[in-house]
């Protein structure tokens, strides 16, 4: 995400000598730098005015300072703003105890000005890299993928780009709850990042769209594996999600609008390929969206998962490019997620599960190790459970 080239500044002092320094050492910083005094609690002005950073003077005799913080950050027009406090260093003990969640940053007065511009440009960039991220998986959104997109089709790369979706997604959100349905958004995030890390190149890049809707792009050498090995631990995992009837049954019994009893398959996922191969075939972003539509509304009609690439990405002599998954049943059968093993063996809860799974898929680390770090599982207990999953798997 490209950081605006002049932001909007203001700071907030009532500092003669501050304000001075800080107009003189401004006027090159190639901002738009403004100033304004405190008074009392009043963020109308901050709002009004819209800047991209504000930086406020924290006096010790000026009591409202951090209480602008706090109102700053629970207010809807000016929440996303970041907050950065100049703060006396004889005060700062005091001043910190009282702070919760109205600061982004600090320094010490008098601030090195350098610093301070520093601190700044990067409050700001943190911010609208955040701002335009999926609050939920933290993967790039619909903006960042559309400005990689474009900036791919204006360089005349040679890439794939793959439309990623769940299918019978509301189904299960409508069965087991938003927050289930959080945990399978999260899960999908995380395996497909690790996909293309792991199979793709160290440039590629993975976006979140928003609800069950991902996007990854690649190169033609690459995309084959990452869809592969992505489509496996898909379909090995997300059953999992389900309780022990439906994943006997293989769907989900629900009434319809019309009160009749239904079934739906279990989640399964589409993925939708689309080639840019030289400089004729996008022009804009709206055409690869366009025949990106194309193959996954094909591909929406065939059962199970599966992907597909646009066929110009193969040349006239190869074999057909769809390419239906099936997991190796005896696989799906034997295998079970540790999680899964430890929840029966009533190892852990749900709970601890849960907690332990937002920590592994958000900082990559490994599901025994978070449960470890919080206390809810011991050494000995964590491989007698991974001894459970190797033996099943071994005795196929």
């Amino acid at each position: 995400m490209k950081m605006k080239n002049v932001l909007r500044v203001l700071i907030v002092t009532g500092d003669k000598d501050l304000k001075t320094a800080l107009k003189s050492s401004s006027d090159g910083w190639e901002h738009e730098v403004f100033f304004a005094d405190l008074h009392g609690s009043d963020i109308d002005g901050i709002i009004k005015f819209s800047p991209d950073v504000v930086v406020i003077d924290v006096q010790h005799d000026a009591g409202p300072g951090l209480e602008v913080c706090d109102l700053l950050k629970n207010d809807f027009m000016t929440a996303y703003i970041p907050v950065i406090i100049l703060v006396d260093r004889r005060h700062l003990r005091r001043k910190l105890l009282k702070l919760k969640q109205g600061v982004d940053d600090y320094l010490i007065k008098p601030p090195d000005l350098l610093e301070l511009r520093i601190r700044i440009e990067m409050a700001a960039k943190r911010s609208q890299n955040s701002f335009y991220a999926s609050p939920l998986t933290g993967l790039p959104g619909s903006i960042i993928i559309e400005e990689m997109l474009e900036e791919k089709i204006k360089n005349d790369d040679t890439f794939v780009v793959g439309h990623v979706d769940i299918d019978n997604f509301k189904s299960f959100n409508d069965k087991y709850g938003y927050l289930k349905g959080d945990m399978v958004i999260m899960q999908t995030a995380y395996m497909l990042s690790t996909s293309v890390k792991r199979w793709g190149n160290k440039t590629d890049f993975t976006g979140h769209i928003g609800g069950d809707d991902f996007v990854f792009i690649s190169t033609p050498d690459k995309y084959m594996d990452i869809c592969q090995n992505f489509v496996c631990m898909f379909d090995m995992v997300m059953p999992f999600y389900y309780s022990g009837g439906d994943r006997r049954r293989k769907c989900v019994m629900s009434r319809n609008r019309l009160n009749r009893f239904e079934k739906t398959p279990l989640m399964s996922v589409t993925l939708a390929l689309v080639m840019k191969n030289n400089p004729h075939e996008f022009n804009s972003i709206i055409e690869l969206n366009e025949k990106m539509a194309e193959v996954k509304q094909y591909l929406k009609k065939i059962p199970g998962s599966k992907y597909m690439a646009d066929r110009r990405i193969f040349k006239k002599d190869d074999h057909l490019t769809l390419r239906v998954f099936s997991n190796d049943e005896s696989l799906v059968r034997d295998y079970k997620p540790l999680g899964q093993i430890l929840v029966e063996e009533n190892i852990v809860t749900l709970g601890e599960l849960d907690n332990a799974l937002r920590m592994h898929w958000k900082r990559g680390v490994l599901l025994g190790e978070a449960l470890k770090d919080r206390g809810s599982i011991s050494d000995e207990r964590l491989n007698a459970a991974l001894s459970l999953q190797e033996n099943k798997l071994g005795s196929r």
